[in-house]
């Protein structure tokens, strides 16, 4: 009887397992490649052909009826970590909608920026507006210096630094991040109360009005 084995040692030829076989073919020129498009075989799925997305090549807005992750989990004031304390801080506005935005616009006008653009504001508000408003409205808040534009010529950006959007208050301005209108989408499921307005503050600055 052999044992594969001579004094601990392993016989010649005895095979190491399929271990040591997909390490030889991933060090191999190329070696991963039909290793992957077998597993591709296997699974039905791999990681190199994945599906990308331009920047709103496919936007997708939260399901009707759905909460808003903030929603009843603001943050108290400007600056505390949000620990998940329910919705009621009083600076907080009723909802409105986008309608109400176009046929009443009282009903965002009327709304008063409760945090003053203070350093810490605005610098708030620009590490937010360069997550998520960059790609649209452009480092300056110029549309024509929009990164989204080169990827989607046809798109027309607001320009947040024209007459009129400075002449827009800022609870328009509030508005607009919270619900959206025409072709900017809704961001008030993922931008919280208190960091629009910081936005909002930012935006002032970019147009030249907080500096």
């Amino acid at each position: 009887m052999t044992s594969g084995r001579r004094n601990g040692r392993r016989a010649p030829g005895m095979r190491r397992g399929p271990a040591l076989a997909v390490a030889l073919v991933a060090l191999l020129p190329g070696g991963c490649t039909p290793f992957d498009d077998a597993m591709a075989t296997i699974f039905g799925r791999n990681m190199r052909d994945q599906r990308s997305f331009d920047p709103y090549e496919n936007p997708v807005l939260p399901p009707e009826g759905s909460v808003p992750m903030a929603a009843g989990n603001y943050a108290a004031n400007p600056f505390d970590v949000n620990v998940g304390q329910p919705e009621g801080s009083a600076d907080l506005p009723p909802p409105f909608t986008q309608m109400e935005m176009t046929q009443r616009p009282e009903v965002v006008d009327s709304l008063t920026n409760p945090v003053p653009p203070t350093p810490e504001s605005l610098a708030r508000g620009e590490e937010l507006y360069e997550r998520v408003c960059i790609v649209c409205h452009g480092p300056d808040g110029n549309g024509a210096n929009a990164y989204l534009l080169p990827v989607h010529p046809a798109l027309q950006t607001q320009n947040l630094a024209s007459e009129t959007t400075i002449a827009r208050s800022d609870g328009y301005i509030y508005g607009m991040i919270r619900v959206g209108r025409l072709l900017m989408p809704a961001y008030g499921h993922q931008i919280g109360h208190y960091d629009r307005w910081h936005i909002v503050n930012y935006v002032r600055q970019l147009q030249g009005l907080n500096r």
